[in-house]
């Protein structure tokens, strides 16, 4: 690393002699953000010595995750925990999720931070469940478990997508079994979750088909015989035209969140009759950018809202790369770079999803996008991680 004209620069693989640009004139808001509801999606910090390899239970530092909480909230935005970014079913076990739950709830009360939390069914042991009606008993008493657990602590409810379901349902009338089941014993609205398989193969044929336009119908059905008791959805299936249909039907009152890692600048602008919420996981490595374009929602300047985050489209779109379900590794990296976490690691060892090559084009497009908040830093830790990997020239 040296610094020329001012400017920091480091030599990077593929791209030369690179000198960095300026952080972005990001800024906290001093308001609540009413333009949008946006949550976004964090993921967890590992313990330095904790045994956080493929198969162990998760060791988490609960100092750090729990400060990356609050980061996320200082700059006016919900946290969505417990989710998918947070590795569920890639990590991250049941026990260690009903802790973060539970800590994320009293760290959220304590603030007064907006938080949602995913409950899901992956306490359950896909070998040994099983099938028919036993199975579906199993995969409703799982779901009843952690939605109590988000329930106690004081977070919203967003029904997770679950692997039980897709292996054990045999029907459309399954799935529909089940969901209308949960939402009539809900107390408070949820938000549902539907992942698309670029996210969790395991998932194909969820809703009871494989086709999208067949399973979209099967949601709609179940949103629109229970729309009291959906406060929204969230739909992550990279596909914008998909996600605007969807959101022009559904009754009053229900939100479409986007999950759309991809295609989120459109979305969440919208098209001057409708427009998406938020609850994404590239908001959890572009927060500061986010929220200031929100905020300039909020004052009607929809063109510079839109500038901001078109400016981050492609560092999102290389994070949520295929294969989609590793752009984990990004958001951790993207966090280590930026001094947040002590360590560029993940439970599960899930550090090793991505290229060198790829995580290198992903310190150049967030410097590009003025996300790296220290680019002193962000170059010193870019240059342990070649010199570790024998990528330093």
């Amino acid at each position: 690393m040296t610094a020329v004209d001012s400017r920091v620069s480091i030599t990077l693989p593929g791209h030369g002699f690179y000198a960095l640009g300026e952080p972005g004139e990001w800024i906290k808001p001093t308001a609540p953000i009413t333009s949008r509801v946006a949550y976004a999606a964090a993921h967890v910090i590992p313990s330095v010595m904790g045994d956080n390899t493929p198969g162990a239970p998760a060791d988490i530092d609960w100092d750090a995750t729990l400060a990356y909480r609050h980061e996320l909230w200082s700059y006016g935005l919900g946290v969505a925990d417990a989710m998918d970014t947070a590795q569920r079913g890639m990590g991250l076990d049941w026990a260690a999720t009903s802790e973060l739950i539970r800590r994320s709830g009293a760290e959220a009360a304590r603030v007064g931070g907006s938080l949602a939390c995913g409950a899901g069914t992956d306490q359950l042991d896909l070998d040994a469940l099983p099938s028919g009606k036993d199975g579906l008993v199993a995969v409703l008493d799982a779901y009843r478990e952690q939605i109590a657990v988000v329930t106690e602590s004081g977070a919203k409810v967003i029904i997770m997508a679950s692997r039980a379901l897709a292996r054990v349902a045999t029907s459309v009338d399954d799935y529909l079994s089940v969901y209308s089941t949960l939402l009539d014993e809900v107390d408070e609205p949820v938000v549902l979750h539907w992942l698309g398989t670029m996210f969790d193969p395991a998932l194909a044929g969820y809703w009871g088909s494989s086709d999208i336009p067949s399973a979209t119908a099967t949601f709609e059905s179940l949103i629109a015989s229970h729309s009291f008791k959906v406060d929204g959805v969230k739909v992550s299936l990279l596909d914008a035209q998909h996600e605007i249909a969807l959101r022009a039907g559904l009754p009053d009152g229900v939100r479409l969140y986007t999950g759309d890692d991809f295609n989120y600048p459109e979305l969440i602008i919208g098209d001057g009759q409708h427009h998406s919420d938020a609850l994404l996981g590239i908001f959890a490595g572009i927060y500061p950018a986010a929220s200031t374009a929100l905020q300039e929602l909020d004052l009607g300047n929809t063109a510079r809202a839109e500038e901001i985050l078109r400016s981050t489209q492609e560092l999102g779109r290389h994070i949520f790369a295929a294969p989609t379900y590793y752009y984990k590794t990004g958001i951790a990296f993207l966090s280590w770079l930026n001094g947040k976490q002590p360590g560029f690691s993940m439970v599960g060892g899930l550090s090793s999803g991505r290229s060198v090559k790829h995580l290198t084009t992903l310190f150049v497009l967030a410097d590009r996008a003025g996300l790296l908040a220290d680019p002193s830093l962000a170059a010193h830790r870019m240059g342990l991680y070649l010199e570790l990997n024998g990528a330093a020239s």
